[in-house]
């Protein structure tokens, strides 16, 4: 599995989404859209909107957070195939909070 973060340094949503597949050990490319030429324009042409954090998994663009509701971790953790008692899923965690 391929998965692309279309993030910035100062987007919340993008530090949790980071956070999410750090604590999950899942690979990524990190493409930060004030660094990158392109890239803003990028998810710009996909989403329809300068909407970020942004996942690219296998080639589609899923957007891992909803506004006013944050990162969406029932749903990705599905779309990830990951368990939800896996012992180092950030979900495991924040069930035990």
């Amino acid at each position: 599995m391929q998965i692309l973060l279309y993030s910035a340094n100062w987007c919340r949503d993008c530090r949790e989404a980071k956070r999410f597949l750090d604590a999950n050990h899942i690979p990524y490319t990190e493409i930060d859209v004030e660094e990158t030429p392109g890239a803003i324009e990028e998810v710009l042409a996909h989403v329809g909107r300068r909407a970020i954090p942004q996942f690219v998994i296998d080639g589609e663009w899923v957007q891992p957070y909803q506004p006013g509701r944050g990162f969406l971790y029932a749903e990705m953790s599905e779309r990830l195939g990951l368990s939800r008692d896996k012992p180092h899923s950030i979900l495991s965690f924040l069930h035990r909070r």
